[in-house]
Formats: C-alpha cells, sequence, structure tokens
C-alpha cells in the first residue's frame, strides 16, 4: 500500500503518512487511536509535551460521532462533572490561539427548554438546578416562547427555561484546528490506520495497523464507539462502554418564517429538539438506541417518531426531509468522562465516555487527560471547577452498573 507523505499533509489534504515501515515501527512518545474531537484535541495537547502519532481507521479523521453533532454548547447540559468540563473550555473557544481557526467557534444562538401545562412543574425544577450553574436563566410564559419561535398553540407551549448564553459551535472549525495545532507542533496523522494489533514488549506498546507498524510508551485510546474494542486487543477493560444511537433530520421551515434568530429549543423531558442549521431546520427524536460500533445510519421509525413527536408539540410540518443520518454517543453508567490508565495494563490511558457531551467538552478533557497522562497535576482552573482525577477514573464504582 503506497502511503501519502507528509508533503500531501502541508498541501491540504486530510492525513499525513509516511513510506510504508517494513523494518521495525516508527517511534514517538505518545500513539492516540482515533482521530475524531477527543483524539484530535488531546494529540494537540500532547504534541506540546512531545512526539505524538494520532491513528485513525477511515480515510478522513471525524467521520463518525464527531462530523454528526448537533454541535451546541451550553454549560446546563450533563452532570456536574460534564459541566464543569465544559466550563473549562470556554475561554479557550471564545478566544482559541491565534491562527487556530479562521471563523469563531462559538456563535450566539441561546437554548430554550420548553414545556406545556403538565410539564410545568419540570419547568420549574430545571430552573432551580440551573441557577446553581449559571446565573442568568429566566423563566418565561408560554406567550414569551410563542413571540420567539411562533410554531406552538397555547395548549402546546405553557412556559419555557431562557438560556441566552447557549451558542453554536463550529464544529468542522474546532475540529480542523486541533488537527492543525497538532501538526504545527510536530504531531502526525494516519488516516486509513485501523489497529489490528497491539503488544506491550519492553515498556513500550507496538502498534500493528494498515498504515504501517507503531511504538510508544503510552496509548490513548480515544477510539469513541470503538474504544472497548481497541481495550480489548490490549488486554484492557472492559469499562462497560455502550454505545448509543441518535437520529437527526433536516427539513424547511414554514413558509415565510423566519428562522435565523430562533434558539436551540429543547423539550423540558429531551424528547425531541430543534435549532436552525444552515437555513434549515435540524431536529431530533432524542432516541438512544443501543448499537454496537459501526457506521450508523438512520433508523425510519426513528424519525417517524421525530415527525409525530413534533407534529404532536409544535405545529412544525415536515412534508420532505431534506437529509437524515445517524451518529453513536457513547457512555458509560455514570454518563461521565472516562479519563485514566487503566488499572491492570500499563501504559494504557482512557479517553472514552464523551456521551453527547464530547464536542463542547473536548477543549478541557483534553487538557485534564494530557495531565493525567504525563503525571502532572490538573491544571489549576480545573481544580477550581471542582474535577478531580478520581472523577475520570476508568477504577471509580460509579463507572458500571
Amino acid at each position: 500500500m503506497q502511503l501519502r507523505s507528509v508533503g500531501d499533509w502541508n498541501s491540504g489534504r486530510s492525513c499525513a503518512t509516511s513510506r510504508v515501515l517494513a523494518l521495525r515501527p516508527e517511534s514517538c512518545d505518545f500513539i492516540v487511536i482515533g482521530a475524531g474531537m477527543a483524539g484530535a484535541s488531546v494529540a494537540y495537547e500532547l504534541a506540546a509535551q512531545g512526539r505524538v502519532i494520532l491513528l485513525e481507521r477511515e480515510d478522513q479523521p471525524g467521520y463518525h460521532s464527531t462530523g454528526r453533532s448537533a454541535a451546541l454548547f451550553t454549560e446546563t447540559y450533563g452532570n456536574a462533572t460534564m459541566r464543569a468540563l465544559t466550563r473549562a473550555g470556554r475561554s479557550f473557544y471564545l478566544q482559541p490561539p491565534p491562527g487556530f481557526a479562521e471563523h469563531p467557534i462559538l456563535t450566539p444562538r441561546g437554548a430554550l427548554l420548553v414545556g406545556n401545562s403538565q410539564q410545568r412543574e419540570a419547568l420549574e425544577q430545571a430552573l432551580v438546578q440551573g441557577l446553581k450553574i449559571v446565573n442568568n436563566l429566566t423563566l418565561w410564559s408560554g406567550e414569551q416562547v410563542r413571540e420567539r419561535v411562533p410554531v406552538f398553540s397555547a395548549e402546546q407551549v405553557a412556559g419555557g427555561l431562557w438560556e441566552p448564553d447557549a451558542m453554536d459551535i463550529d464544529v468542522h472549525s474546532l475540529h480542523q484546528g486541533f488537527l492543525r495545532g497538532m501538526r504545527e507542533r510536530g504531531g502526525r496523522l494516519f488516516c486509513n490506520a485501523n489497529v489490528e494489533g497491539l503488544v506491550r514488549s519492553a515498556a513500550r506498546w507496538q502498534v500493528a495497523t494498515r498504515a504501517g507498524e507503531f511504538s510508544a510508551p503510552v496509548l490513548v485510546n480515544a477510539a469513541g464507539a470503538w474504544a472497548e474494542t481497541i481495550a480489548q486487543l490490549a488486554g484492557a477493560g472492559p469499562i462497560g462502554l455502550k454505545p448509543l444511537r441518535r437520529t437527526a433530520i433536516t427539513f424547511e421551515p414554514p413558509p415565510g418564517v423566519a428562522i435565523y434568530d430562533w434558539p436551540a429549543v429543547v423539550d423540558v423531558e429531551e424528547s425531541y429538539y430543534f435549532k436552525p442549521d444552515a437555513g434549515r431546520l435540524l431536529a431530533s427524536p432524542a432516541d438512544e438506541t443501543p448499537s454496537p460500533p459501526c457506521d450508523a445510519q438512520p433508523d425510519e421509525y426513528d424519525i417517524a417518531v421525530l415527525v409525530d413527536r413534533l407534529s404532536r408539540a409544535t405545529t412544525l410540518t415536515i412534508p420532505r426531509i431534506h437529509s437524515k443520518w445517524a451518529g453513536l454517543r457513547s457512555f458509560v453508567a455514570d454518563r461521565t468522562l472516562v479519563a485514566g490508565y487503566d488499572p491492570k495494563v500499563s501504559g494504557f490511558f482512557w479517553l472514552a465516555a464523551q456521551g453527547g457531551y464530547g464536542i463542547q467538552t473536548a477543549a478541557g478533557a483534553a487538557r485534564a487527560a494530557a495531565a493525567l497522562i504525563t503525571g502532572r497535576a490538573l491544571p489549576a482552573d480545573l481544580q477550581d471547577l471542582g474535577i478531580a482525577p478520581e472523577h475520570l477514573s476508568p477504577s471509580r464504582p460509579t463507572i458500571q452498573v
């Protein structure tokens, strides 16, 4: 197999590769498996500490979950640890390093939890919980909701919880910024590098892939839905990782209705959500269907469920679906990131179970992981947010049911 050169990467292709390695593995300090958002971000951080090789099984990075995200930044989503990791990355996203991205990573959007008269109590509880995290949430009346998002009848919505600081994330710019920054720090990306064998020998990992063989003392498992497959090859785990499929569609907005400044709208019980997306509406039934690791595809039943839920909860109609897709969101039992060395297998570091928070937590999670990988204390600002290594450890008691 003829592999591309570093010169090809510099000319704009998505992967840097070198000549076929026939005699001995290419050596580095850190091998990261998986070039989605988790792998790209931690490789970026590690490249400031040593030589990094980033391996991607597909022919382009970010093909699976990273490229299929709803792309919303909200500090009120997830459990306490995931919210803290989100907040830890906010300043990076708002003011990335010079040259990191050509366009703003975060842009104003706002988010609105909505509920009918039977869900009023749930909205009030969400307000109480949300105010523990951010101080500018507002409970809206049904009239206020309908004024901002005019696709509800009075019977369909009784109120909403307004989060003004929720923002859209430019996922592509963020992901490419991490990859470009890693390269500028000397890191290298190999695509079509599906891992076929892992051996620990003489305090180093020997990694056999379709793109060649590589060697490093530290192996970072950022393989997303495939993380336990990689762990099995290494003799590590399991951690109880469960990939869950989520479906999304886009469709045309109601004729004559301007949607550009609509917020992201989420049912308070998270049975659906929708938001503007490139002139259309993006919507999901917020489904969580167990799935093996795979190239997830949308299921027609899940799409039918979404159409039914939107027709019951709003005045929206969907005469034609413009596009449809699905992605895998991988969780462990306590729905918290796993970032730490495996307790039984030397040099094997887990960076898995980002679930539905992987894009918005990437900057904070990568800094935490890089510190743990290199044996340093967590950055002070992460500690100030209440994040501790034991909250992320693959040995924590809450990781599996």
